[in-house]
Formats: structure tokens, sequence, C-alpha cells
């Protein structure tokens, strides 16, 4: 058995779309983080990796950043991955046609439609961002593109007008309306609120894209999936401004583990993916982030280790393996006799029952000093107690 999760999950009638899309914008919203700078290798990299994973769409960049950029999103076309390859573009007609020239299956064109984006940042009125709005789609559906039309703040937007530029969207053929909860403000419980609203009065596509100001991207992402939609925005490890986005891994996995909806990626990737994407953006994994974390599957304490030893599922929820992690004891303060020996075993090396103690003692005296109980302070202590030996 690689997972055990609770049989209460299943206790509730839970009704999600039956075709649910990923688009990944990790190379997109994701390198958008302050300090992070992706060149064309790294993200053509990145984009074989997420079609290993057998992620839907990719939100490759947004190509009238840079020239650079431009040919990040040109290199990834030409690989030819199974995903569909999307673009980021402003409402307007060079920005599409930008894209265009790169190649891209389909482009996001977005526009702020919060009252607050409109009297700061836009400057316009509601009458002419519609206008405009339906002028690119338009341009952008003439050229045979896939057209996702993002409400930028939309979860702070007057709920009548957020209704009205997305059914007017729909109108002129769009694919996909998304959801952008810009500055992750909206909870749960409003984001079902808000999907199920729109939903009664539109057919197409809806998607959601969720950051994590306050730590809900990922509730509000299953509760938006939950209430209709039927497309999320992810990147990798949850990078992105400010908290960053939904988190790929983090979605997927309680997908699949928690509500059993499998979308059929090979997960067994998903620490490697992990890992490039940490080395590539210099943005280090928390020790303690769900799914591909150092700690998840790191065990100290000896009643844990214990129980770990004998039957890993006791404080796993599913085995490394299956994200293709790894399982590490760690001795220190609360080690026990069972992860000593297990450590001994590992290394080759028998003890006595005596020589055990005394070697677990030694181990808590040397972390409670502070010390990291690597391999070689390891050598010295089991050196100390028995003499010389080769670990």
């Amino acid at each position: 058995m690689e997972y055990f999760v609770s049989p209460f999950n299943q206790s509730v009638d839970l009704k999600f779309p039956t075709d649910i899309t990923i688009y990944d914008t990790t190379l997109r919203d994701g390198e958008q983080t302050p300090g992070v700078c992706l060149r064309t290798p790294e993200k053509v990299k990145i984009a074989r990796k997420l079609d290993e994973l057998r992620i839907h769409q990719i939100e490759a960049g947004f190509p009238v950043v840079s020239s650079e950029e431009k040919r990040s999103i040109k290199a990834i076309v030409k690989e030819d991955l199974n995903a569909e390859i999307l673009a980021l573009s402003r409402t307007k007609k060079e920005d599409i046609d930008t894209a265009i020239d790169c190649g891209v299956d389909g482009i996001i064109t977005f526009m702020g439609t919060s009252d607050l984006h409109l009297k700061h940042k836009m400057k316009m009125s509601q009458e002419d961002i519609v206008n405009v709005c339906m002028s690119s789609i338009e341009h952008a559906k003439d050229h045979g593109l896939f057209v996702a039309f993002s409400a930028e703040d939309a979860t702070r937007t007057d709920l009548e007008f957020l209704k009205k530029i997305y059914k007017k969207a729909e109108e002129y053929g769009v694919d996909r309306v998304h959801i952008a909860d810009t500055v992750g403000a909206i909870s749960p419980q409003g984001m079902d609120y808000l999907v199920r609203e729109l939903r009664s009065e539109i057919k197409t596509g809806i998607a959601l894209h969720c950051h994590n100001d306050f730590g809900m991207a990922l509730s509000n992402s299953i509760a938006g999936l939950l209430a209709g939609a039927d497309a999320v925005s992810t990147t990798v490890n949850g990078i992105g401004e400010r908290a960053g986005n939904a988190s790929l891994e983090e979605l997927v996995m309680a997908l699949k583990l928690i509500y059993d909806v499998d979308l059929g990626f090979n997960v067994r990737i998903f620490y490697e993916l992990s890992k490039l994407v940490e080395e590539l953006t210099h943005m280090k994994i928390p020790d303690n982030k769900p799914i591909v974390g150092r700690n998840v599957f790191r065990h100290e304490s000896g009643i844990h280790v214990d129980a770990v030893l004998e039957e890993p599922l006791t404080y796993e929820p599913f085995l490394p393996e299956l994200i293709g992690h790894q399982r590490r004891i760690v001795l220190g303060k609360h080690s026990g006799c069972r992860a000593v020996k297990a450590k001994l075993t590992e290394c080759g090396i028998e003890v006595s029952k005596n020589e055990l103690c005394e070697i677990v003692e030694k181990v808590k005296l040397q972390r409670e000093k502070g010390k990291y109980i690597n391999d070689k302070l390891f050598n010295e202590i089991v050196r100390s107690v028995r003499g010389p030996v080769d670990i």
C-alpha cells in the first residue's frame, strides 16, 4: 500500500468536474518572483520536465517583456511537447501578434477589472475596458488561437460587472475565463459563492489563478473546482509574486490522494521536478514544505521512528517513493535505541545492548550541545564507545 488517508474523506459526496485542466505558470508568474530570472536553456529544462509530468498546459512566459523572453518561448515551442504552450498577453494587438510570432497554441490575455484597478492603474471606465478586451479576444480568435481571458483582481471586482465582462467574452468566443485572486484575498467560502454565481450564467471554461497571501491558494483552488470551475493555475513549489501561487505538487497530490481525483500525472518525478526548479530559480524549498520538503519524510522522535521502521504509514500519509522522494531517519535529542540500531545496521556495525545504550546517550548529549549528528560525528561517537570502526 503506497498511501493511507482518512476514510472520512469519502463520507462526503463531492462533485468535481470530469475534465480538469492544470495549466502551470512556473515559467511566467513563477519567474515574476523578485530575484528570479530564468535564461532560455533553464526555461526549456523546466518545460521538458513539466511535460514529462504530463502537465496539460504550460504558460511559457510573457513574450513582450524582452527579446530573451521571446526567444525562450520560441525555444519551448520548438521542443514539440505534448503540453499546449500558452503565452501571456496584455489586451493589445501588438502583444497578441508577438505571441503569434512565437508559435504558441494560445494566449492568456488580462485586464484589471476591480474599481481599484480601474481608477488607479487602468484609468479607464468599465465600458472602455469591455471594448478593449473584446477587440483583443476577437483579434486572437481570428488567428486561430486558444484564448483565455483573465480578469485581474477578479475577487475584488463588482460581481455584476464581472458577470458582464465574462459573458461578453463568451459571446466573442473565448475558450476560458480566469478568476484571478490577485492578492489572495478571498476565502474558500467566498470562492465557492463566486464560482457558482458565474457558472449559473456562463458555459465556457472557468479557471482559477490563486495567490497564497493568506495561505489559502490550495483551499481556494479546490473550493473553486467543487463549485464548477474546471481549470487551475499552479507553480512548482508554489513560487510566485509575494507569497506565491497554488503549488502544483500540493494540488495534484491532494486531488489524487485526499479526493480520489487522479489526473493521470507522472507523480513519481515530482521531487525531481521540485529540486530542478529550486536549483534553477535559487529559491530554497522550505524544509517543512508540504509534499516535497526535506522534513516531510525525515523522522527523529524515538516513538515515531520505532513505528515508522515497523510500518512507514504510521507517520506518513503516503510513501516517499510515490513522488521520487526518500525517507531519512535523523539522529538527535529525541532518538531512541531502535533508530540508532537502524543506523548501525545500515553501516554494518554490531554492538552489545550496553554499547547501544551508551551510543544513544552520547548522540543525545552531542545534539543538545548544538551539534548536528552527521556521519562523521556518529563515527566519532561509535569509536568512543567500542573502538575504531569504518562507517
